[in-house]
């Protein structure tokens, strides 16, 4: 498995490809049972995979269990990122209906506990999950200064932030890696200065969702039902109409595809967010050996400057249809 940095020189080395782990344990999870899910991401760790991304809001909590004890034989060999920025509810779990909290004191209480649950000295990669319009960005970035000072963190991220709020939490304390939602089907952070301001400040870029949430893959259909905990249920660019339309994004992918001998749309759309930007790590989540190992073939195709414009002049005459949530 090819390497990229994350953050510059002194950065992160992670595997040109990582591993998004949330639906092993949440949304429409789960497809197998803990042991299952620990084997296969042991597995992926065998086929090079070294990064892996996880949240305590994902389960919550079970997430970071399974990837701290499927990781565990692994110290020093694999890279975990993950997150902080939610209120616990009543019983002390973080949820989205919680609300926002990215307080100083609340990073701290969340860094102690997923410590724990990831069985990890340090902290490889810690995000803010989401922007707090209740607290300044510069005192977050302050907080995980702190913590980074103390050994428990050893790489600071943001997640989803604008370009304004980049360059002030980095001016505090350099962000080594941003998350953002990207893909041939939502490419916003390409005109709003956040890939520009990433590129300029030094900052690797995380894309989540790299596939569509499974739409690149070419393997959603018209009158697919979902369950009713699969995110994509009541996502507008799954309803019947938005797949007929987007259907133009998929063919355009399975042509290219066909011309690079018969690689799949869901390794095209991988290799494309690749040729981007050579601090670009895609992280497309799989629970199953074979999309596994069709994500990770898109690390060994190489799109060509002609290859590039072409699917840069189609997507022009492609308009996506759906808002992403």
């Amino acid at each position: 498995m090819k390497h990229r940095q994350l953050g510059g020189a002194q950065g992160l080395s992670v595997s040109a490809l990582g591993l998004g782990c949330m639906r092993m344990t949440f949304g429409d999870a789960p497809v197998g049972d803990k042991a299952q899910m620990i084997a296969f991401i042991r597995q992926a760790v065998a086929r090079g995979v070294s990064f892996f991304d996880t949240a305590e809001l994902y389960g919550p909590f079970d997430n970071e269990e399974l990837v701290g004890e499927a990781l565990a034989p692994f110290k020093n060999q694999v890279v975990i990122a993950t997150k902080f920025g939610f209120n616990p509810d009543k019983d002390g779990k973080p949820t989205i209906a919680a609300g926002l909290n990215s307080r100083p004191e609340r990073i701290r209480q969340v860094a102690e506990a997923s410590l724990k649950r990831l069985q990890v000295e340090a902290i490889d990669l810690f995000y803010q999950h989401r922007p707090d319009p209740n607290v300044p960005v510069e005192e977050v970035a302050s907080a995980v200064k702190e913590l980074i000072a103390e050994g428990k963190v050893k790489h600071f991220g943001l997640s989803e932030s604008n370009a304004e709020q980049i360059r002030r939490a980095h001016a505090v304390q350099p962000v080594t890696a941003l998350q953002s939602e990207y893909s041939l089907f939502w490419r916003e952070i390409e005109q709003n200065d956040v890939l520009a301001t990433c590129e300029e400040l030094g900052i690797g870029l995380v894309p989540y969702s790299p596939l569509g949430r499974g739409f690149l893959t070419g393997t959603i259909t018209v009158g697919q039902k979902f369950a009713a905990n699969d995110i994509r249920a009541n996502n507008p660019r799954f309803t019947d109409e938005a797949i007929r339309a987007n259907q133009a994004v998929v063919d355009l992918l399975l042509r290219i595809g066909q011309e690079k001998g018969g690689a799949t749309p869901a390794q095209i759309a991988l290799a494309w967010l690749l040729a981007q930007k050579p601090w670009i790590v895609p992280i497309p989540g799989s629970r199953n050996l074979k999309r596994l190992d069709e994500n990770l073939g898109a690390a060994d195709i190489v799109l060509t400057p002609a290859d590039l414009s072409a699917i840069e002049q189609a997507m022009a005459e492609i308009e996506v249809v759906g808002a992403r949530y």
